[in-house]
């Protein structure tokens, strides 16, 4: 089996649930293609997350041509100190770049502040802190967009997605001392079961993606058996995070089914009534 062969379509669900966090552009075939696939398993709502300014123009107009599509607007936790040191390894896939400073922090954060007004734009994300790829030169740029990115989210009504990786302190401090938005989704949640039981206490959505699945992921299992149902989501992050036994395939919004199969045998439910809980919490999240 090709390690770039696309897995095959799984069982659909009985219940219609979202994927409440993918990423279209970066997936093969055509969008179209993308959502037929997932409706025909019955995923039929899709949240597309942008992770710089040309990728989130990208999910608000995919958003507005795509009833099934709602889109999430921001700078990546990774993207802003690029914008304001440079970015010269032409990491994101923008071509290499020179520092703009603080100045060119802002502009983009404005065109991010602007998109997260339309009404098909229902998130304000990824954002948050992540200190795997940005070392302590990026960490103050890092909460300067995170903060901003917090405002624009209430100033808007919109649902905060939070990146978070190997930062869960400092990230529960910023939500704490800038007062976090009505409805905040810890995306593709990476924290353990007392982690989860702070967010839980704080009302903030978790959303489970296919790393949940991998063998050395017990402390992410852990953490969803102990998430209130009210709070749990499911999401590809396609097309990373392949659940197993698809792990280093291509992941896609189709493939949800597997990872909440994973999830209800987890929790001790059957898929129907778990796929009822995360259709209602992604609707409410999101505010659709």
């Amino acid at each position: 089996m090709s390690r770039t062969e696309a897995p095959p379509l799984p069982e659909p669900l009985r219940v219609p649930v979202a994927d409440s966090h993918t990423h279209l552009d970066m997936q093969d075939g055509t969008v179209e293609e993308g959502l037929a696939r997932a409706a025909a398993v019955n995923v039929t709502t899709v949240i597309q997350v942008g992770c710089d300014v040309k990728g989130s123009r990208w999910a608000a107009e995919t958003a507005a041509a795509h009833a099934s599509v709602y889109a999430a607007v921001a700078l990546h936790p990774n993207e802003a100190p690029r914008i304001v040191h440079g970015d010269p390894d032409n990491w994101s896939r923008q071509g290499a770049r020179e520092g703009g400073g603080t100045a060119a922090l802002h502009e983009a954060l404005a065109e991010i502040d602007a998109l997260a007004a339309l009404d098909h734009v229902r998130g304000v994300g990824e954002t948050g802190l992540d200190y795997f790829r940005t070392g302590p030169e990026g960490m103050a740029a890092q909460e300067e967009s995170f903060r901003a990115h917090i405002e624009i989210a209430k100033r808007h009504g919109k649902a905060l997605v939070i990146h978070d990786r190997e930062a869960h302190a400092d990230v529960l401090r910023v939500l704490a001392e800038a007062g976090a938005p009505e409805r905040t989704v810890f995306h593709c949640y990476s924290g353990d079961a007392d982690m989860a039981r702070i967010c839980a206490g704080a009302g903030y959505f978790m959303s489970f993606a296919g790393n949940m699945t991998f063998k050395n992921a017990q402390p992410l299992r852990d953490a969803l058996a102990v998430a209130p149902v009210e709070l749990v989501l499911v999401e590809t992050d396609a097309p990373f995070l392949t659940p197993a036994p698809y792990r280093g395939r291509p992941n896609a919004p189709y493939l949800i089914p597997v990872t909440l199969r994973a999830m209800a045998a987890v929790r001790g439910v059957d898929e129907d009534t778990l796929a009822s809980a995360i259709a209602d919490n992604t609707a409410r999240a999101f505010d659709y």
